[in-house]
């Protein structure tokens, strides 16, 4: 059996070809997506739909060439973004990304949106969910005329390949444009329209992983969140088991039959009858670069500091002493006024080795920490961890630090592409 991923990233666009049972890659692509679009407005954080729907289907009509046995095509993209449709299923606008901060940008008065909302209905929201992007353009005029719908960018790819006129969004996806209730798996509509936004913008959502149509024969599936898709592909549906992920940012996630959220911690929809608690660090792997690209200015050098690093990082573990780093340079979700701090700080530990090493730890720290909250609430025991993301693959001493910290065997995940995979496994 063969079967076919699609994850379009932010940076990248991948495409696998899986078969699931043989858990072997036959193929995979990435390509760059390099479609940000220049704008007048620092903020603004948009890209060409039309240009990343071609990129993808000129890689995707490669594969099926080359596998015509295909049997299906599974889904899965950035998340929270938004784009808008008009009634003949066109899009209609650009991507508004995860990164765009229109949420953020005060009014005359100095208030942002995301206060704005909270203070009239006590719902914490962020910039670049994409209903908050929605509602920031409504209010300054923003919204297309002929706009009909919402989606992210993987479930138009669905509708492109399909010819689907209206969006169909999985649980995971509409979840993740905000104002959505996971317990009942519903939008908040009442509180929508107590902020006067038009609630038939909205998008029918499904539970499960739905056939949208087809595409040359062959049936595709519902896109899912690029979160679930890399747990899919990581992790499948195990319980007891903890994904570790650390990219540009920090993440981990494990499967509850129970709903558990807390400050920090977050019940996404995945299945039928299960969730996926997700604790997420804003700046992750990308503390790890913030420190390359110090160690680069110190030395004067443009050539890269990684290798010299995992041996400082080596001397370092051997330190007794050790100053504590927190790596929270960009702040949380919670309180992204927080920065990023070195205490403990003697003249012993006080050495370049000392600081990577303290970095490294602190990064883990922060998804532990998250763990922790999971663990008191529900009494979930993470039995084994998974890893993902370059940051950990590529990091041998980050990942005797996380084994050491959660108390359990730390594994590579099977797959490079864990979200390309995870779509792909999806669609079976």
């Amino acid at each position: 059996m063969k079967v076919l991923g699609i994850d379009i990233g932010t940076t990248t666009i991948s495409l696998v070809v899986l078969d699931p049972e043989q858990k072997k890659v036959w193929e995979s692509r990435t390509i760059s997506n390099g479609t940000f679009m220049e704008t007048a407005q620092e903020w603004e954080r948009i890209q060409d739909v039309n240009k990343i729907v071609e990129k993808t289907r000129e890689v995707l009509e490669g594969l099926l060439h080359a596998y015509p046995e295909v049997s299906s095509i599974g889904l899965t993209g950035q998340m929270h973004g938004i784009l808008y449709v008009d009634r003949e299923g066109r899009c209609i606008s650009p991507l508004y990304t995860w990164q765009d901060g229109r949420g953020n940008v005060p009014d005359e008065h100095g208030k942002t949106l995301t206060e704005m909302v909270r203070e009239k209905t006590g719902i914490t929201v962020f910039t670049g969910y994409g209903l908050v992007t929605h509602l920031w353009n409504q209010l300054y005029g923003e919204v297309p005329e002929e706009a009909v719908g919402i989606c992210t960018i993987a479930d138009y790819l669905g509708m492109c390949l399909t010819g689907r006129k209206r969006p169909l969004l999985h649980a995971s996806n509409a979840a993740s444009l905000g104002f959505y209730d996971v317990k009942e798996h519903a939008f908040r509509r009442d509180i929508l329209q107590n902020l006067a936004v038009n609630t038939e913008i909205l998008p029918e959502v499904c539970q499960n992983f739905e056939q949208l149509g087809t595409y040359r024969g062959i049936p595709v599936t519902v896109a899912i969140g690029d979160n679930q898709a890399s747990f899919l592909g990581s992790v499948g549906l195990k319980e007891r088991t903890l994904l570790l992920n650390m990219g540009t940012g920090g993440q981990i996630s494990v499967l509850s039959p129970d709903y558990f959220e807390a400050p920090g911690i977050e019940a996404r929809p995945i299945t039928e009858g299960n969730y996926l608690l997700v604790g997420a660090s804003l700046c992750g792997g990308r503390a790890y670069a913030i420190l390359e690209r110090f160690l680069r200015s110190c030395v004067g050098t443009d050539e890269s500091q990684y290798e010299k690093m995992e041996q400082l990082a080596r001397a370092g573990q051997q330190q007794k002493d050790r100053m504590k780093v927190n790596t929270t340079f960009n702040g949380t979700r919670a309180h992204p006024e927080l920065r990023g701090s070195i205490l403990n700080v003697s003249e012993e530990n006080f050495t370049p080795e000392g600081l990577v090493y303290g970095v490294l730890e602190g990064m883990a720290a922060e998804l532990y920490e998250m763990f922790r909250v999971i663990q008191e609430g529900t009494g979930i025991q993470a039995e084994h961890l998974i890893a993902s993301g370059n940051g950990l693959r590529r990091n041998p001493v980050l990942q005797e630090i996380c084994s050491d910290m959660f108390g359990a065997v730390l594994t590579l995940a099977d797959y490079r592409e864990e979200a390309a995979c995870g779509a792909a496994v999806s669609s079976r």
